[in-house]
């Protein structure tokens, strides 16, 4: 299953010399780091970066952020855009927090075949008033997990992709001379130094914590992109959902739904789709607010949002009628899995 929140993270913290370090330093070594996993296909092309740069005594009182910044072939070249970025970093005086921050696509694998995730990593490298860096490395999959995060056993998702974490954990430690502090235990799992514990020896937090915690969390991210309003459907329903897919660029971005046996309509992103699966379902949802003001059923909805005039910036529906889930979760897995 792939996640909005981590499933674990790592860190690992690097004293400079009494010289201390530039702010490029981040970049550099949060690139490192990208090179590490994309030897695993853990990163691939193309990753995005953010930089910001915030004064110590107030976290708040925010000096640059540069969001969205394609990561490069050479990324630190001379007029390439994170190195402008780094540059107008380095500009800057005072007590820095500086931060880099790079969303790894990657390719997680079951029976042999690759699946892509737009964030399957997140590699945030933090320098600390030019005397301490800290590399933290997050994971947005349970693939190497024994059990996946809705409990389920995985023994060959687990060999296929455990050991291509553990090896990149390695090669990571080896730059920086030490062993990772694992993150703390969390919702979904329990990090260690060398990938996570077993489940199926130690067991899970929760039931179910995917289905628990991260529909609510994709929810809420979802949500949060458009305003608040009680003129709209039912979020939930027990009954059976026909639903429509939809695509952008032949990738999907998620499934537009209606109840069968209740007033309920939503949208479900797909979570390996990242960040583009919530914006144009906070479109798609709007959709629907505006077929619930003209008195329309759920599954009038439907279609009638299904034929509205295309928008190609916020997918295109695939089918000419609806397909049909048997239950709402089933719905939410196909979107949180592939």
């Amino acid at each position: 299953m792939i996640t909005s929140n981590p499933v674990g993270d790592w860190t690992w913290e690097v004293t400079p010399g009494a010289e201390g370090v530039r702010p490029v330093r981040a970049a550099e070594t949060a690139i490192a780091v990208w090179n590490v996993l994309a030897a695993h296909e853990l990163a691939i092309p193309k990753g995005r970066v953010n930089v910001s740069a915030r004064a110590v005594g107030d976290r708040r009182d925010v000096l640059l952020a540069v969001d969205g910044v394609p990561l490069e072939p050479q990324p630190l070249s001379p007029e390439t855009a994170l190195s402008r970025a780094m540059a107008q970093v380095d500009s800057l005086e005072g007590d820095l927090l500086v931060g880099v921050r790079i969303e790894c696509p990657g390719r997680w694998l079951e029976s042999g075949v690759k699946h892509r995730v737009e964030k399957l990593f997140v590699v945030q490298v933090d320098i600390w008033k030019s005397s301490l860096l800290v590399v933290t490395l997050e994971t947005y999959s349970d693939a190497w997990l024994t059990m996946d995060t809705r409990d389920r056993e995985q023994p060959e998702v687990y060999a296929e992709n455990a050991p291509r974490l553990a090896t990149a954990l390695e090669e990571i430690s080896a730059l920086f001379g030490a062993a990772p502090t694992p993150g703390d235990p969390n919702r979904h799992a329990t990090p260690t130094e060398t990938g996570f514990e077993d489940p199926m020896v130690e067991g899970f937090s929760y039931d179910d914590s995917w289905g628990t915690f991260e529909v609510a969390a994709r929810s809420r991210l979802l949500r949060s992109r458009i305003p608040t309003s009680e003129d709209e459907y039912q979020e939930i329903t027990d009954h059976p959902v026909r639903y429509f897919t939809i695509q952008r660029d032949e990738q999907t971005l998620g499934y537009i739904w209606a109840s069968i046996g209740d007033e309920a309509a939503g949208y479900e992103p797909r979570t390996a789709a990242g960040e583009s699966a919530f914006e144009a379902g906070a479109e798609w949802l709007l959709r629907l607010r505006a077929a619930h003001s003209q008195g329309l059923s759920a599954l009038a909805a439907l279609s009638w949002a299904a034929q509205s005039p295309p928008r190609p910036e916020i997918g295109l529906v695939v089918e000419d009628t609806p397909q049909e889930a048997p239950s709402l979760d089933a719905l939410e897995e196909l979107s949180g899995r592939y």
